[in-house]
């Protein structure tokens, strides 16, 4: 089942995984941005993880790639290892370290001439040499394959960890291929965009970014889009390496499988690039299960969701017992019938005081400085037309206002652990609870 209106607990990778990993939102945890660490959050220091909580319950945890953000403990263990029962690192830690390309890159300098550095550095794409088989991510691929058919003497819970399509899109040539460059269609855009977003004194709240500017001055928008189609085709084919092997395996029938991005994506859209905000492009994500005996083939699901909903959904779908402390609400019953009664908007936060709700037919922004937005999806899919300083729509404000939090925590502490040379390792003489 696809989950046509998914949406993410923030814009950014390491608030919302930490959010769906625990079951507590960002403005519970004051994890909002990518430097805070949910171990140092006095909220979630000692929660029980998504994965800590399968293994209480008999099953088997295993891990590769990208799942958790950096998450270091006081004992120099990072990317999550302390969450799993065995936990393999990748060969280059994160997801802002790829495959380097072997031929041409894009290489945008900045717009004042000067060599692009740091993030922007990251804002590149060409093609690797060499096979599938040498990148990181199709290497991780592999390695699920390979667990798959090794086999399991108790029931499993893997977590694989994918870092394409994130920046750079360094991917083998052949994804570019796919997409010549002559029928690249450019997301629409307009130049007025953020016109209508208006601080207190008048001003613009926010303008185009940095990486926009450049790609504009350049015209390098048809590139752009074609490397991120390549990046997202990439990812397709290693999900595909492990969705095959599942197939083979003795595990397929009895198997819930979850895809999941966590953060959308500007490709033009709101004049910027990458992620962050709380837009559509940026707040809404993949989201796909496969749940035997209760999904059917090539269904939809049009509901607002969240990815808080993951937690709740696979306790419940598994026969673990219920969790109380947990955010979000089981969506069994949308696996059962997509079109069943739901009527529960659901929230994006970006940064401390920045709340979004998304219902089925609108959106509705509260900044922390009190600047609003709100978009009537069913007239304006790419919400160019902010209605909130319409009084018309005072009603629609105040009752979507209802589901914002009613408490912003402060901010976590940073990382404050220094990392250890980690190896494979098997974590589960550490382990305590079973």
């Amino acid at each position: 089942m696809v989950f046509s209106r998914a949406y993410c607990p923030s814009t950014v990778c390491c608030p919302s995984r930490s959010a769906l990993l625990t079951g507590v939102l960002p403005s519970d945890s004051g994890v909002y941005g990518n430097s805070q660490n949910l171990k140092n959050a006095e909220r979630t220091k000692d929660a029980v993880t998504l994965p800590q909580y399968f293994s209480m319950h008999g099953y088997f945890t295993l891990s590769r790639g990208k799942i958790f953000h950096k998450h270091m403990t006081a004992d120099g263990l990072d990317e999550g290892q302390w969450a799993f029962d065995k936990f393999v690192p990748t060969s280059s830690r994160g997801s802002s370290n790829p495959d380097t390309s072997d031929g041409p890159a894009n290489k945008l300098p900045l717009l004042d001439g000067r060599k692009a550095a740091g993030k922007h550095a990251t804002l590149d794409w060409g093609a690797t040499g060499g096979k599938d088989e040498a990148t990181k991510d199709y290497q991780t691929a592999l390695w699920a394959a390979a667990e798959l058919e090794r086999g399991f003497d108790k029931p499993f819970f893997m977590a694989v960890g994918l870092s394409k399509p994130h920046l750079p899109w360094f991917v083998p040539q052949k994804y570019f291929d796919m997409y010549p460059l002559e029928e690249v269609e450019v997301p629409e855009f307009r130049a007025d965009d953020l016109d209508d977003i208006k601080l207190p004194d008048g001003r613009n709240k926010f303008r185009a970014s940095e990486d926009f500017l450049r790609i504009k001055k350049y015209d390098r928008f048809q590139e752009a889009t074609q490397a991120y189609l390549a990046a997202v085709s990439y990812a397709d084919d290693c999900v595909g390496v492990m969705l095959d092997a599942l197939a083979r395996s003795k595990y397929a029938e009895n198997t819930i499988v979850v895809i999941w991005g966590d953060h959308g994506w500007f490709l033009a859209e709101k004049l910027r690039y990458r992620k962050t905000h709380l837009w559509e492009e940026s707040a809404r994500c993949p989201l796909m299960i496969k749940a035997p005996g209760l999904t059917k083939a090539a269904e939809r699901c049009d509901r607002v969701v969240n990815l808080m909903d993951l937690y709740p959904t696979l306790i419940d779908l598994c026969g673990l017992p219920t969790k109380s402390d947990i955010a979000g609400r089981s969506l069994k019953e949308l696996l059962a019938r997509p079109d069943a009664k739901w009527d529960y908007p659901t929230l994006t936060t970006y940064q401390k005081g920045n709340h979004s709700i998304r219902s089925e037919n609108w959106r509705y922004t509260r900044y922390a400085d009190g600047v609003e937005e709100l978009y009537d999806h069913r007239e304006d899919p790419m919400e160019w037309k902010n209605l909130a300083g319409d009084p018309r729509y005072g009603t629609v404000k105040n009752e979507l206002a209802q589901w914002l939090v009613k408490y912003d925590a402060e901010d976590a502490p940073r990382n404050t652990f220094e990392k250890k040379q980690g190896q494979t390792r098997d974590f589960r003489s550490r382990r305590t609870s079973k």
